[in-house]
């Protein structure tokens, strides 16, 4: 901060600095997301409603104030909420329902087909897929999904459902509540649930048919394989509380020199020999 050329910069209450103008917040990165939004605002659309180079089903149906860009395709029973944005070139899969104010990015799929096949006699059949994908209000920030095979991110095969399904339960693969921050890599097996205000950071990976309760952060490149209690921080592959993690990791560095005292402890051991080696002079 001594060395800033910014004119300001937004602190927290108990940051002090002679050398550069402050302005203190109690929330200081929730300030700075403000005064951003101030100063620039939010991308401006070229058009209003949906563009007449999209390919929408006729059953689909989208809500007030939703932007739809060229190259988009929306399928059959589709349903999309109001003031949505849905970039360039994504696609809805049939019977997918997409709630208000979801944002999804360029070339991003939803609904497609999940990871299902099974072996018989040495040859792999795939499974139909007939669930659907329900995605909550404000959700998807940053949803970014290619096609198979896997691209940035795969939510139990992208199966998502936010709080109950839609009409009736299809083959549903994961439950997930609302207020989640999902980074890209992460992959969530099916008939998971996922919590509210959850956190997983890049490549995160959970095992099938377990549950991550709320207020939960898990960090990068972790693999979950056991139900999470609320509340928790995790790290590492198992995913263990992050004080355990540390102690682990702490040990595991040291490993080379702990195995090297054991061989000398061996040795030592040896050269003393056994206590009636002793007793018969030897």
């Amino acid at each position: 901060m001594e060395q800033t050329k910014a004119v300001a910069v937004v602190v927290g209450k108990s940051t002090t600095s002679e050398h550069v103008a402050l302005l203190k917040a109690a929330d200081p990165y929730y300030a700075f997301s403000r005064a951003v939004v101030m100063l620039y605002g939010y991308r401006k659309h070229p058009h209003d409603g949906v563009s007449p180079k999209a390919n929408v089903d006729p059953t689909a149906t989208i809500g007030a104030g939703t932007v739809v860009y060229p190259g988009v395709f929306i399928g059959p029973r589709a349903r999309v909420g109001a003031d949505c944005i849905i970039y360039p070139n994504a696609v809805i899969y049939d019977d997918c329902v997409i709630g208000d104010r979801v944002i999804i990015h360029a070339n991003a799929t939803i609904g497609n087909d999940g990871y299902g096949f099974a072996t018989h006699k040495g040859a792999h059949h795939k499974i139909p897929q007939v669930g659907n994908v329900v995605l909550g209000d404000d959700c998807g920030n940053r949803l970014q999904r290619h096609r198979r095979p896997r691209g940035a991110g795969q939510h139990a095969h992208w199966r998502w459902n936010e709080n109950r399904a839609a009409g009736y339960d299809r083959a549903q693969l994961c439950r997930s509540a609302s207020m989640r921050l999902i980074v890209a890599q992460a992959g969530i097996a099916g008939s998971v649930t996922v919590g509210h205000h959850v956190t997983m950071a890049g490549q995160v990976g959970v095992a099938g048919h377990i549950s991550i309760g709320s207020h939960v952060t898990i960090g990068a490149q972790s693999g979950v394989i056991s139900n999470i209690p609320d509340h928790s921080t995790l790290l590492g592959s198992p995913a263990m509380p992050i004080r355990q993690t540390r102690r682990v990791t702490a040990v595991y560095v040291q490993l080379p020199e702990l195995l090297n005292r054991v061989r000398q402890l061996e040795q030592q051991v040896e050269e003393l020999g056994t206590p009636d080696e002793q007793s018969n002079g030897k």
